[in-house]
């Protein structure tokens, strides 16, 4: 297959299978980096409500940055990895004070906000900004492993990257990306992503049983209201996970004690 020819077909593809999300109908820098930190490790149909609830809230970064970290994660609850809520505060925050509230718009400064790396800061480049910027994610390797590589083959993102170079469509990477998520998001329902082809790939843990679990568990907790650390530590007598995922949340600093009280950080 030549490149013109599977740009040809990701076009096509694109059109058929072409999904509507809000952030794709309103593109402002600051809808991107919400969806792409709440697309981490989650589901687009999980993440299309909590977006238009997250937005209805926070319509801003102004907002965002002027609420309580507690306020974003009662409302985050439910997502996982809430971490993730904490670094979309602070970087509204950030942009608000360093940025004199305009978004960034290199990758350098968009890398700069706090749990951005380069794909994240690419997919912003390439989706707010409509920047022909070549960026890695599951998607995209999904879609190129399919076309380019011969099943088995260890494929590492350094040897992807020449071929999203080579046939990204410069003069409209923005819809040119979303007809990659959209064909690779097909492919894996359909039994062919092969996504273990990556050097990079880790199989996520299960939630079940997991210290990520009792994270989530206490984090949802005390979004319903603060709580005495003993009544906590009595609801979960005898699991040894308990302790570990209270001294995490708080070494994050997504949850703080007051005396015996604990509340999700104000």
């Amino acid at each position: 297959m030549t490149d013109a020819q599977f740009q040809e077909l990701i076009w096509e593809r694109g059109r058929e299978l072409y999904r509507s999300m809000p952030w794709r109908e309103d593109t402002r820098p600051y809808y991107v980096l919400v969806s792409e930190l709440m697309l981490q490790q989650t589901q687009v149909d999980r993440v299309i409500p909590k977006f238009e609830a997250f937005i209805s809230r926070f319509p801003d970064e102004v907002a965002l940055a002027r609420a309580s970290l507690a306020d974003v994660l009662i409302l985050w609850s439910g997502l996982g990895y809430n971490r993730r809520a904490k670094f979309l505060h602070e970087s509204a925050k950030k942009i608000i004070t360093e940025f004199n509230g305009a978004f960034p718009s290199t990758d350098v400064e968009i890398r700069s906000l706090p749990g951005v790396g380069p794909g994240t800061a690419g997919a912003i480049l390439t989706y707010a900004f409509n920047i022909p910027v070549p960026f890695i994610e599951t998607n995209v390797r999904t879609v190129y492993f399919h076309h380019f590589f011969p099943e088995g083959d260890k494929v590492g993102d350094k040897d992807l990257l020449p071929f999203i170079e080579r046939t990204l469509d410069h003069a409209h990477p923005r819809e040119f990306y979303w007809a990659l998520m959209d064909y690779g998001t097909w492919l894996k329902k359909n039994g062919v992503g092969r996504i273990t082809q990556s050097v990079h790939y880790k199989k996520q843990a299960p939630l079940q049983g997991s210290l990520r679990e009792m994270r989530g568990m206490i984090i949802k907790q005390l979004a319903e209201g603060d709580t005495a650390f003993r009544t906590l530590q009595k609801q979960y007598e005898g699991d040894e996970r308990f302790l570990r995922a209270v001294e995490g949340l708080m070494a994050d600093g997504l949850v703080t004690r007051t005396q015996t009280i604990l509340h999700l950080t104000k």
